[in-house]
């Protein structure tokens, strides 16, 4: 799934963005709840990359999108607004991982918990997702982040070099990396047919 319909689905245009932002300046609120809504679920995808807990994601993309308004008036118009944004919140993201000190728990897929046996096409889908969720936590943070912000999101090489602070060849090589760590976690499951 890219995140590329997401962003034009919201309506992003880079180009009204720094208008956006100029508005949201003056106090225009609702310019400010477009910039918010037109990045709410990019922010979250890569806490959540980067943090691996739901609750946990959402409390650090929103405290980077309340950093980043605060910072409001630091935003270079010259440039994309997404990639500061996320640089931002992969910021506060990565403050709120090394901050954190509770074990990390898993709970139970609500589906189990009821009565009886899930079909086979649903035990499947469980362990795949199960399966790449585990595969993505073995990946050094470095790598998951590029990889969400690449593939996911869809944002550019050199995009995810500025959100990241590092060069676009660090980019192209996180991803590389990424991807055949990622194959290599997943081999051996047949499309629709679980492990082999």
């Amino acid at each position: 799934m890219s995140a590329v319909p997401d962003r034009e689905a919201a309506g992003s245009r880079d180009d009204d963005e720094p208008a956006l932002v100029a508005r949201a300046l003056a106090g225009d609120r609702t310019a400010l709840g477009v910039l918010v809504t037109r990045f709410a679920a990019p922010v979250r995808r890569l806490a959540y990359a980067i943090l691996r807990d739901a609750d946990e994601a959402d409390d650090a993309a929103q405290d980077g999108v309340l950093q980043a308004l605060v910072k409001l008036d630091r935003y270079d118009p010259s440039r994309p607004f997404g990639p500061w944004l996320m640089r931002i919140v992969a910021n506060a993201a990565i403050d709120r991982r090394r901050r954190r000190a509770v074990r990390e728990t898993s709970e139970l897929d609500e589906g189990l918990v009821g009565g009886g046996p899930l079909p086979d096409v649903e035990v499947d889908r469980l362990a795949l997702r199960q399966r790449l969720a585990m595969a993505l936590d073995t990946l050094p943070q470095r790598y998951r982040m590029a990889l969400v912000l690449f593939d996911v999101e869809g944002y550019s090489q050199a995009e995810i070099a500025e959100i990241l602070g590092v060069a676009p060849g660090t980019v192209r090589s996180a991803v590389f990396h990424a991807r055949r760590r990622l194959r290599r976690w997943l081999e051996g499951w047949k499309e629709g047919g679980g492990e082999s």
